[in-house]
């Protein structure tokens, strides 16, 4: 019989330094490699792309990303960091500074961090040398004028950076002269945000000097900038010579019809501008007009945004006139503006000549049945619109039955939106007998549009037959268990359906259970959203014991116990 040894447990680092006191040279050597080949193959990826922040998934310290900074190419540091991280401090701004040094980093992302003027400064010196940094993203920092200015002078000197975001920074105007000069000067940025940057008329005007020399930058966002007519005005005669702008967004700025005029006329001239918004400046009729006459003469602009101009039907009138002679615009948002069936009764003849529109929106525009139904015809005929947007448009049963009608044999529309219409369960039917033959639809909105039991056992019949619906919204509509039932049944035989939204519809546990038995069939389904649902915890755990079987499924829950 043997003898028996008590034995110790050996650690790690004693278990390496036995094994490599035995090998010679050539073999530690060796192993040598094994081991910085295994090491550098994980720890690349995980320092390439790195988020500093003390919630979600754990991080990285600022310590061991300054140890790795030549394996990081972008960084993003949050706002909600540990209280031992520091950034604010100016060991934070030497390592971020270290870090852009190193000529790594292609991508630094510090949104809402408070760095303020001084972080900004400290940030502009290393831009100076910084030979890597493509994307600067700073919003909501407290940068006022002399961030902005310091930023500026290194944007004279830096040869990469291409995107620079300092939304949310109240620059001022002094701020925007600044910016104003690198831009004459620079030629490697093609972005650059500054909404709600507090700019003005005369903000407007500096960069408006700029644009007329600057032959790179691409895209100008000045959301919420304070911007009036006569700023308006001065952008207005920078883009007749400008050639590389492509997009301008002038949302929620203070001008009226004066300065939608001076648009107009800029887009006479312009010809590389593709994209342009207003959304939420009073232009009203007369700036609906004016732009209406552009339209038919520039063959460059593909969107237009004009969501919530108080344009009424006048102005979809004039706008439907131009959509007639125009051959370029894919996309046109008239989101919220006062717009009744006459000014759908307008765009539906234009639709019936234009061949380019791919996109409408008229959310928020009460058209009701009758402007559903002339829209309804033009559908018949016009064979390029690809998605309709009528959420919130006073649509009734009748209007439903009208647009259903059209689907049949319409084959280019992919996305049709009728949330928070007054659809009912006749309405679900009419529309159920559309998807039983229409072949195009990927993308169906029924959010918030009165559709109960029976709706929901006319769509879940639909939906054995249709083989191209992808995606079906259909919160806040009470289906309750008999509809989750027969949606169950639904998901048995439907192989096209990817995502299902189901929030708000008083499943119930019973609900939950039902719809459990359809997904273990079901191998397409991708995404289920069914928050507040009153699922109970065994609902909830039926429904999760689903993802055992389907794998595929991503299941969005939120318990409600009542």
């Amino acid at each position: 019989m043997s003898k028996m040894f008590k034995t110790r447990a050996l650690d790690l680092h004693e278990i390496r330094s036995r094994i490599a006191s035995g090998l010679d040279f050539k073999d530690l050597a060796s192993c040598a490699c094994v081991s910085q080949d295994w090491n550098d193959s994980f720890t690349r990826p995980l320092y390439n792309s790195v988020l500093l922040s003390s919630i979600g998934p754990p991080c990285p310290s600022l310590e061991s990303v300054e140890r790795h900074k030549h394996l990081i190419r972008h960084l993003k540091i949050t706002s909600c960091m540990a209280a031992d991280t520091k950034l604010p401090t100016s060991t934070g701004h030497d390592i971020v500074s270290s870090i852009m040094a190193n000529n790594t980093l292609t991508t630094l992302d510090l949104g809402e961090n408070k760095i303020g003027d001084n972080g900004a400064q400290a940030l502009s010196e290393a831009l100076k040398t910084n030979s890597t940094l493509t994307i600067l993203n700073l919003w909501s920092n407290r940068i006022g004028e002399n961030g902005a200015q310091a930023l500026s002078e290194a944007l004279k000197t830096n040869s990469t950076l291409t995107t620079l975001n300092l939304r949310g920074n109240e620059i001022g105007v002094n701020g925007a002269h600044a910016l104003s000069e690198a831009l004459k000067i620079n030629s490697t940025l093609t972005t650059l945000n500054l909404d709600y940057s507090s700019i003005g008329d005369i903000g407007a005007h500096a960069l408006s000097e700029a644009l007329k020399i600057n032959s790179t930058l691409t895209t100008l966002t000045l959301e919420f900038s304070r911007i009036r007519d006569n700023g308006a005005q001065a952008l207005s005669e920078a883009l007749k010579t400008n050639s590389a702008l492509t997009t301008l967004d002038l949302t929620s700025n203070e001008f009226g019809d004066n300065g939608a005029k001076a648009m107009s006329e800029a887009l006479k001239a312009n010809s590389t501008l593709t994209t342009l918004s207003l959304n939420n400046c009073l232009i009203g009729v007369n700036g609906a007009h004016a732009l209406s006459e552009a339209l038919k003469i520039n063959s460059t602009l593909t969107t237009l945004n004009l969501v919530q101009c108080l344009i009424g039907d006048n102005g979809a009138q004039a706008l439907s006139e131009a959509l007639k002679i125009n051959s370029t615009l894919t996309t046109l948002n008239l989101w919220g503006n006062r717009m009744g069936e006459n000014g759908a009764h307008a765009l539906s003849k234009a639709l019936n000549i234009n061949s380019t529109l791919t996109t409408l929106s008229l959310r928020g525009n009460w058209i009701g049945d009758n402007g559903a139904q002339a829209l309804s015809e033009s559908l018949k005929i016009n064979s390029t619109l690809t998605t309709l947007d009528l959420e919130f448009s006073a649509i009734g049963e009748n209007g439903a039955q009208a647009l259903s009608e059209a689907l049949k044999t319409n084959s280019a529309l992919t996305t049709l939106t009728l949330d928070q219409n007054m659809l009912g369960d006749n309405g679900a039917h009419v529309l159920s007998e559309a998807l039983k033959i229409n072949s195009a639809l990927t993308t169906l909105g029924l959010n918030g549009s009165a559709i109960g039991v029976n709706g929901a056992h006319a769509l879940s019949e639909a939906l054995k037959i249709n083989s191209t619906l992808t995606t079906l919204n259909w919160l806040h509509s009470s289906i309750g268990l008999n509809g989750a039932h027969a949606l169950s049944e639904a998901l048995k035989t439907n192989s096209a359906l990817t995502t299902l939204s189901l929030d708000i519809n008083s499943i119930g546990e019973d609900g939950a259970h039902a719809l459990s038995e359809g997904l273990k069939i079901n191998s397409t389904l991708t995404t289920l959203n069914l928050w507040s649902n009153g699922k109970g915890e065994n609902g909830a755990q039926a429904l999760s014991d689903v993802l055992k079987i389907n794998t595929r499924l991503k299941l969005k829950l939120k318990l409600l116990r009542y």
